[in-house]
């Protein structure tokens, strides 16, 4: 006879396992300790086999009489219930190992050359903008559709060039997956014109001569701490990256030779760069290393030491003094500097090896680190000079004979 849900109830376990048979090999197992397991005994290619079905109550009956009856079609067109049941967990199990979360944490780990707030950056965006929709999915399964319905979601809030780098950084998980054997297309490929065109955004900067003056006036009135207002001082001398000026260490400067040496796992271009110390910085480095010089970072944050200053530190401050966001960023002391020093004459070739800009010509790169420093070194004392004439009120440009050999 089949079985019922209160036949089920009211069986009592006993000193020996017992099998309440439903049909068709379909039973339930009881076990002296009370529990219940669901059990389909079948014979494929002449052996006697058992596929376990569930626990009662957890699987219903008529859940288990479902169960068996889809294992019974299978072995009815030759298929093995239990060996078929296996090949879909070690399927499952791989198409997790597969899964875009998992490639793009891989990708993530092997980048030992990108910078620790790029890589940062990189997590965020994955983990934040892509993963909660196609993190679990298997990547070699994502097609462009798909895709695209990740990057439109980022552009219906309007962020557009989010959209895009997201796009960018996707296109290199895709491409490791296609190395490495997990997928063979790159749906990001197949997008292109698919996004908003993002428009082109230029950093706030400050250019005008004048206004330069009124900027630097501004800076040597700065109320605030005098790690904030150290950096404001050094931002227009140095016109480095504001990361790169934030996480400076102490260990890097050498206030003797007038040098300044960043590793290359902090800068942009992966590549090390010198810059040289002008006598106002290092006068400036002078003033603030009784206050710093004993922590690793030349402008430590305000509640550790053990961490660089916050990287709005020096918008805030521009704010504070009253410049918006439209009209200067810390970025922008870099457009300030590279537009001045070529209307002044300085060589394009000094001024983009200043400002750590790539050279496509690896050779020529090579090249420009040696030939241009004794240049640059010379720049950066004229530049100081010039803003302090600025400074003064003097908007007269110190002009220099354009130069083409470096």
């Amino acid at each position: 006879m089949s079985l019922t849900d209160t036949g089920i109830r009211k069986a009592k376990p006993s000193d020996k396992p017992q099998k309440l048979a439903d049909g068709g090999g379909l039973y339930l197992l009881l076990n002296p300790n009370g529990s219940r397991w669901w059990r389909y005994k079948f014979r494929f290619e002449g052996k006697e086999k058992l596929l376990s079905l569930g626990t009662y109550p957890e699987t219903s009956l008529a859940e288990a009489r479902d169960r068996h009856a889809a294992a019974r079609k299978q072995l009815q067109a030759g298929i093995d219930p239990g060996a078929h049941r296996k090949a879909e967990k070690v399927a499952g199990v791989e198409r997790a190992a597969n899964s875009f979360a998992v490639v793009a944490e891989e990708w993530l780990a092997k980048q030992q050359n990108m910078s620790a707030a790029t890589l940062e950056k990189a997590r965020w965006t994955f983990d934040s903008l892509v993963n909660p929709w196609i993190g679990s999915r298997p990547i070699s399964e994502i097609d462009a559709p798909e895709m695209l319905k990740v990057l439109q979601r980022i552009e219906e809030r309007g962020a557009h060039e989010t959209a895009h780098r997201t796009k960018q950084r996707c296109g290199q998980i895709f491409r490791y997956a296609i190395a490495t054997g997990r997928a063979r297309h790159d749906p990001t490929a197949d997008l292109r014109g698919a996004l908003t065109p993002a428009k082109v955004k230029h950093r706030a900067a400050i250019t005008d001569p004048a206004k330069m003056g009124e900027l630097l006036r501004a800076i040597d009135g700065y109320t605030g701490g005098l790690v904030v207002r150290t950096a404001l001082k050094l931002a227009p001398l140095l016109f480095v990256r504001p990361g790169e000026l934030r996480q400076a260490e102490w260990k890097e400067f050498d206030l003797d030779v007038g040098q300044w040496r960043i590793p290359a796992n902090k800068m942009k271009m992966r590549e090390p760069h010198i810059v040289p110390l002008p006598d106002q910085a290092v006068s400036t480095l002078q003033e603030l290393q009784p206050l710093t010089g004993r922590s690793q970072y030349v402008f430590p944050g305000e509640r550790s030491r053990q961490r660089p200053m916050s990287d709005a530190a020096i918008n805030a401050a521009l704010r504070r003094m009253g410049f918006d966001k439209d009209t200067m960023t810390g970025h922008g002391f870099r457009a300030m500097a590279s537009t001045r020093l070529n209307e002044m004459g300085w060589s394009a070739d000094v001024i983009e090896r200043q400002l750590a800009h790539a050279e496509r010509n690896k050779v020529r790169a090579a090249y420009n680190r040696a030939q241009y420093l004794t240049e640059r070194k010379s720049m950066m004392q004229a530049w100081a000079d010039y803003l302090d004439g600025l400074r003064a009120g003097n908007v007269v440009g110190i002009h220099k004979k354009r130069s083409t050999n470096g």
